[in-house]
C-alpha cells in the first residue's frame, strides 16, 4: 500500500524511524473522517515498509489532537455516525497491529479521541506542557471509545475519574498514572522520542514484531492461557535466525548482525 499524498499528515524519516505528523493546526489536529482515514493508510503503508523500524505520531501546532471534529458530529444520521466511529476504531486497530512499536509524541493538549490515540500507542512521551482529558461528558457525548485504551492504560478508577469529570490531567499526573512513559521539557521532546526509538531499533525488527504481537494477544487473557500462548511464541521465536544470531553474539561477546527487517 502506498502512503497517501495530502496536507492532512506528513511523513518524514530519521534513520529507521518514521515520523507521521498531523497537520491541521488551525483545527487543533481534530480527527476528522479524512484525517483518520489518512493516518490509518499511513500506518498500513508503513507496516509494509521494512525500512521503518519505529513509528512516531506527532501533532503540528497547539495540540497533539483535540479529538473528533465536532463539526462532523452535528445533525448527521445513524449511518454517518457509524462511519465516523468505525473509522476511529480502525485507526486504533492499525496502531495495535502495526509490526513496529508506535510512539505518541505529545507536545501539547490531547483530548477525547486525541487522548484515545495516545493511550492506544505502544509508548508515549509528553512535554511538560502537555495535558490530557476525556471531556465528552461535558458536551453530552460520553467518551466511550476513548475509555477502551484509557482504562487499559491507567486502570478503572483513574479512567472513570477522567471520563466522569472531563477534567484535564497534567503531564506529570499522566506519567504517574501510566498514560505516558516520560515527560521532558518541550525543547527536548523530539530528542527524547528519537532516543527511545533509536534504542528500540537496536534490536531485531523481526523479534520486536513477534513480541509486540504476543503482548497484545496475552495481555487480557487469564494467566494460564497467557502462558499457553507465550510459551509457543517463544518456541517459534527461538527458531528464528535472529534469535540464534542474538544468542550466539551474546555468547561470543560480539554485536549481533540481524538478518530480519
Amino acid at each position: 500500500m502506498q502512503a497517501p499524498d495530502s496536507t492532512l499528515t506528513s511523513l518524514e524519516r530519521s534513520g529507521s524511524v518514521a515520523i507521521v505528523t498531523l497537520r491541521r493546526p488551525q483545527r487543533r489536529n481534530a480527527l476528522s473522517l479524512a484525517v483518520m482515514r489518512e493516518l490509518t493508510a499511513q500506518l498500513h503503508a508503513l507496516n509494509d515498509d521494512a525500512s521503518a523500524r519505529v513509528i512516531v505520531i506527532a501533532g503540528e501546532g497547539p495540540a497533539f489532537s483535540a479529538g473528533h471534529d465536532l463539526a462532523e458530529l452535528r445533525g448527521r444520521d445513524r449511518d454517518a455516525y457509524r462511519e465516523i466511529f468505525d473509522a476511529c476504531v480502525e485507526l486504533m486497530d492499525a496502531v495495535r497491529v502495526a509490526r513496529q512499536p508506535v510512539i505518541a509524541e505529545v507536545a501539547h493538549v490531547a483530548t477525547a479521541a486525541g487522548c484515545q490515540l495516545v493511550a492506544a500507542c505502544d509508548l508515549a512521551v509528553a512535554s511538560t506542557q502537555a495535558t490530557f482529558a476525556t471531556p465528552g461528558v461535558r458536551i453530552g457525548l460520553f467518551c466511550s471509545t476513548p475509555m477502551v485504551p484509557l482504562t487499559r492504560a491507567v486502570g478503572r478508577k483513574r479512567a472513570m475519574e477522567m471520563l466522569l469529570t472531563g477534567e484535564p490531567i497534567s503531564a506529570d499526573t499522566a506519567l504517574s498514572w501510566g498514560l505516558v512513559n516520560a515527560v521532558v521539557p518541550l525543547e527536548r521532546l523530539r530528542q527524547r522520542v528519537l532516543a527511545l526509538a533509536t534504542r528500540i531499533c537496536e534490536a531485531s525488527g523481526t523479534v520486536v514484531a513477534i513480541g509486540k504481537r504476543a503482548f497484545y494477544e496475552q495481555v487480557e487473557r487469564p494467566e494460564t492461557d497467557a502462558y499457553a500462548l507465550t510459551k509457543e511464541v517463544m518456541v517459534c521465536n527461538a527458531l528464528e535466525d535472529d534469535a540464534q544470531e542474538g544468542i550466539g553474539a551474546f555468547l561470543d561477546k560480539r554485536k549481533p548482525r540481524w538478518r530480519g527487517p
